[in-house]
């Protein structure tokens, strides 16, 4: 007598994160608390390394001390908002940059984590 079995493998589960939004609101440093610790006791260190995740030049962010505005966190939040295309307008992300410095570097920062997280999938042998 012969037996049939059926054998299922298991499916991996994918979540994608295509949205016209940010992945995280300004103030949402429980998600990765370390970021915000490092950001907060390093600031320069911290702006200048999610610079260069972003693709800019590693000492960027430290022309920020030359504006009212600065001009690097206002154009690098620009920059990723085009690359992802994440909804906003100028006027909100110099007020986020003025008021808000270092939430606005951990905000860029979780994005582009969020964004380049790449799907890995693994082939397990049993």
């Amino acid at each position: 007598m012969s037996q049939k079995i059926a054998m299922t493998q298991p499916r991996p589960i994918v979540t994608a994160t295509i949205s016209n939004q940010w992945t995280s609101g300004i103030c949402d440093c429980c998600e990765d608390v370390r970021k915000c610790c490092f950001a907060f006791w390093c600031f320069p260190c911290f702006a200048c390394i999610t610079a260069r995740e972003a693709g800019e030049c590693l000492c960027l962010p430290l022309l920020d001390t030359f504006g009212c505005i600065p001009p690097i966190t206002t154009a690098l939040r620009v920059s990723i908002r085009q690359r992802y295309g994440i909804e906003g307008t100028i006027c909100n992300d110099c007020v986020y940059s003025f008021f808000c410095g270092p939430c606005t570097w951990c905000q860029i920062s979780r994005e582009i984590k969020t964004r380049k997280n790449p799907l890995i999938f693994t082939n397990q042998t049993v």
